[in-house]
């Protein structure tokens, strides 16, 4: 089956070649992309610790061969998975998208210039019906580590949060609204947890010029703004997203939402109102940091290129090293970053 290749920017590399493709990847029914494999003594050294990984020895695995990718479980949902190479061994991150969105989804990583917190698309394999986009492997979540320390010291959260803010600041330099912005969508690059970059641009918007002005409002209930649920016409999507951070730096330093309800009702109601209270503990510019990024006026936020400028950035940058201490010293009951979104992303017209 040849592949339907669309051009794609020199930038974005896409192989050409014959690929065994289908509409899902479930446990293969047929031949056309999942196929039971054993291994050949030509892919054993590479298949070998990826089938002892994945499978027990008593039981076959199912993988799926993707050009010159194996295809093994899912890492999130059932559209993302873990892929290995099959001559180098490496291992990737694989999203699979169908080939009518793939290029809406790949827009925005053509469009940023490179930089060292913003994931980029290793490869693009275009099938029939579906497209297998590559990307260097992570290794954890911001939203799985707040969960896991309960709130990170400040030390580590301002090196952290610089790496988002730059991020950030990039995209809109570039023109890209994030819009649906939160911890989930800052993955490590590193095992060491000190590397972030932002794997995630499905949900931007490229702007056609300087106006940043948005009319659609949808997102992450936990993380949207006052006006976007207050307005009815349009709101500026970068003072949306200097809102999202300020979310995500106050649930770092924190350990829960500025705005946490079980009805969706009265969390909206409490965004509306903008309030919300900072614990005594943490210091005077991480305090500051924080209401400059959630005030409910946009106009009156800091931009993502000012963040980078405040004091409690600028005068904890210093390398952090992660040392695994245990999170015991940090926990309390009341402070709990839920295990998933509260929410399904939701429309706010």
């Amino acid at each position: 089956m040849n592949l339907n290749v669309q051009q794609l920017p020199v930038s974005v590399p896409t192989r050409k070649k014959k690929i065994d493709d289908g509409s899902s990847l479930e446990a293969p029914k047929s031949k056309r992309l999942c196929t039971k494999q054993s291994p050949s003594p030509g892919l054993a050294p590479c298949l070998h610790p990826v089938i002892q990984a994945f499978g027990s020895s008593d039981a076959e695995p199912h993988v799926a061969i993707i050009g010159q990718y194996i295809l093994l479980e899912a890492t999130e949902g059932t559209q993302t998975f873990r892929a290995v190479h099959r001559h180098t061994e490496q291992e990737f991150t694989c999203k699979v998208f169908s080939t009518k969105k793939y290029h809406d989804i790949i827009s925005p990583f053509v469009h940023l210039p490179p930089h060292p917190n913003i994931a980029q698309i290793e490869e693009v394999i275009l099938g029939d019906q579906n497209a297998y986009v590559f990307f260097r492997r992570s290794h954890g979540d911001m939203h799985s580590h707040v969960r896991t320390c309960k709130r990170l010291q400040e030390e580590e959260a301002s090196s952290l949060f610089k790496q988002m803010a730059e991020a950030v600041s990039h995209c809109h330099r570039h023109g890209i609204i994030l819009r649906d912005l939160k911890l989930r969508k800052f993955v490590f690059q590193d095992k060491g947890r000190t590397k972030l970059m932002l794997e995630n641009l499905e949900d931007s918007v490229i702007l056609k010029g300087d106006n940043d002005f948005l009319m659609d409002k949808h997102g992450c209930p936990a993380y949207v703004g006052p006006e976007i649920l207050n307005s009815k016409t349009s709101y500026s999507g970068k003072a949306a997203d200097v809102w999202s951070l300020g979310v995500i730096l106050y649930t770092m330093l924190v350990g829960r939402y500025p705005f946490q309800d079980t009805e969706p009702t009265a969390l909206f109601s409490k965004i509306r109102r903008g309030i919300f209270t900072i614990p005594d503990a943490l210091s005077p510019r991480a305090k500051c940091l924080i209401r400059c990024l959630l005030r409910k006026n946009p106009s009156e936020r800091l931009t993502a290129s000012e963040i980078l400028l405040h004091p409690w950035l600028v005068n904890n940058n210093t390398s952090f090293i992660n040392t695994n201490a245990g999170p015991a010293d940090r926990r309390t009951s009341d402070q709990i970053v839920p295990d998933i979104e509260q929410y399904e992303e939701t429309d706010y017209m």
